[in-house]
């Protein structure tokens, strides 16, 4: 009997390793990798300048260079990234969540509306910058042939506005995502709260406040993860709708990173570097916000 339930086991275990194995490779050698590469050509001096077998180990003078000011884009870059991701990933939060408090009530024509809401993800970034950059000119665009009706012309990608054209890019494309993942959340509530409250006659706000954000805490800290992270890593979409411009106005750290080491200068130990910042950050970023997360977890099941 024991040899018959070890043999099932290992059975099992060998089918367990059979579905997982292909996924386990997959991430070695996709993510741990390069990542494990990109570490080490940050520590060297390595450029497009150079061949690989003349690189040298420069230790920290990478991150030196970039962290003292020597670069002097580099922290420009990083206050424009956080700009873009807290301003964005806030504005995509409240639109998306009173998307998703509309999508939740009865309405007529909810799939007909839902399924349009779609349209903004479907669409890849490439195609939306070239879409929205055609829609911001100046001379022939369509939005400020509609503000002209008003007298109004705004030279959208200028250096003054740039940056918040970029983000009411950001903002198209992505609150639907928000809005769905909040839409599912709030599919998912019980009633019985909601029934209670009734009967004591809560108002429309106290239940919001009371009742629904409190139990919606869980994928609202998911939403803002998803979101927070992706924003502080877009590339294309900036990239194809200003290239960073005009100057330094939209040049995201993402961007900086693609400049230093492919676009000027060839410094690929320094853009490696870079690069290791970007991920220091979101590593913190996603960090908080899973505990948050667990927090809100622990706190559910204590209820």
């Amino acid at each position: 009997m024991i040899g018959l339930k070890s043999a099932d086991y290992w059975n099992s275990r060998k089918y367990l390793y059979l579905f997982v194995g292909p996924a386990i490779i997959s991430l070695v050698l996709i993510v741990i990798l390069p990542t494990i590469f990109l570490w080490y050509v940050s520590f060297t001096s390595y450029d497009l300048g150079m061949g690989w077998e003349k690189r040298t180990f420069v230790g920290l003078q990478n991150f030196y260079f970039l962290i003292s000011g020597q670069d002097r884009e580099f922290w420009p870059s990083v206050i424009v990234s956080l700009e873009y991701m807290v301003i964005s990933t806030v504005i995509e939060f409240i639109l998306g969540f009173a998307i998703a408090i509309l999508f939740n009530r009865k309405m007529i024509g909810k799939r007909l509306w839902m399924s349009c809401l779609l349209v903004p993800l479907t669409v890849t970034p490439a195609v939306v910058a070239l879409m929205w950059k055609l829609m911001y000119n100046t001379e022939y665009g369509v939005i400020n042939y509609i503000l002209g009706f008003l007298g109004i012309s705004v030279n959208w990608l200028s250096s003054s506005m740039a940056l918040i054209s970029v983000i009411i890019v950001d903002i198209w494309q992505w609150t639907p995502f928000v809005a769905l993942i909040l839409y599912a959340g709030l599919q998912a509530l019980p009633q019985e709260p909601y029934e209670a409250s009734m009967v004591d006659g809560a108002s429309s706000l106290q239940v919001f406040r009371y009742i629904t954000l409190p139990m919606m805490r869980p994928m609202i800290t998911i939403a803002i993860l998803l979101r927070s992270i992706d924003a502080l890593k877009v590339f294309d979409t900036v990239y194809g709708l200003t290239q960073g411009g005009p100057g330094n106005a939209t040049e995201l750290l993402s961007l900086h990173i693609y400049r230093l080491g492919f676009q000027h200068t060839g410094w690929i130990g320094r853009s490696s570097a870079a690069a290791i910042v970007l991920l220091l950050f979101t590593t913190v970023l996603s960090t908080y916000l899973l505990r948050a997360l667990r927090r809100d977890y622990k706190a559910g099941e204590g209820i």
